[in-house]
């Protein structure tokens, strides 16, 4: 596959199975996640590769994240009682998340101080980082999925990720191998976005 074939022919997985990257394709993602532009070179992003046990270890972060999250919004309406039946499924809901693909990196800004840098940009920067291993991945042969949620915000996750203090989840890439052959998509139209300037 060519650089513009694939550029153009990418599209995210949502099922993905066994095998996910091994580690000489892994250590291929993570080096084109590294070769995304950076503005004065600061490398303002984490990434954490989570597979095997670790994708317990998430879950049951998940599973905290979210008890805390609901018990929370009950507390601040007075009148609201916690429907167990609903709540229990969002438990099982969120439990589950991590094993939708055999492995994840989870991409997260390490903001830098700079004057010329401001944190916006690093925050791109950092989402480049999920685009670039993405089309790594499926130049490999594998599948891909981006994705961020209500759990990407929560700030018992970044805490339970080590994330300091005022830095952002930019994505959870999910990765492995399609489940089946995907239908490839048909290009979208670009005319409506743009503006020329001649």
């Amino acid at each position: 596959m060519d650089a513009i074939e694939l550029l153009l022919q990418r599209q995210s997985t949502p099922m993905l199975t066994d095998p996910a990257p091994n580690d000489a394709d892994l250590s291929i993602l993570l080096s084109a996640g590294m070769r995304v532009p950076d503005h004065a070179g600061l490398k303002p992003w984490h990434f954490h590769v989570i597979s095997g046990p670790g994708l317990q270890r998430l879950s049951d972060l998940y599973v905290k994240a979210t008890t805390i999250d609901l018990a929370t919004k009950a507390g601040l309406l007075e009148s609201t009682c916690i429907d167990e039946d609903a709540f229990n499924e969002k438990i099982a809901k969120v439990a589950k998340m991590p094993f939708r693909a055999p492995m994840m990196i989870v991409i997260s800004t390490q903001y830098v101080e700079h004057n010329k840098v401001p944190q916006q940009e690093q925050l791109i920067a950092a989402g480049c980082c999920a685009q670039a291993m993405q089309m790594a991945a499926f130049s490999l042969g594998y599948g891909a999925m981006w994705r961020t949620g209500d759990l990407a915000y929560n700030q018992t996750v970044k805490t339970g990720l080590g994330l300091s203090e005022g830095n952002d989840i930019t994505g959870f890439l999910y990765l492995g191998t399609p489940e089946k052959t995907p239908h490839c998509k048909p290009a979208k139209d670009f005319q409506a976005n743009v503006t020329y300037w001649n």
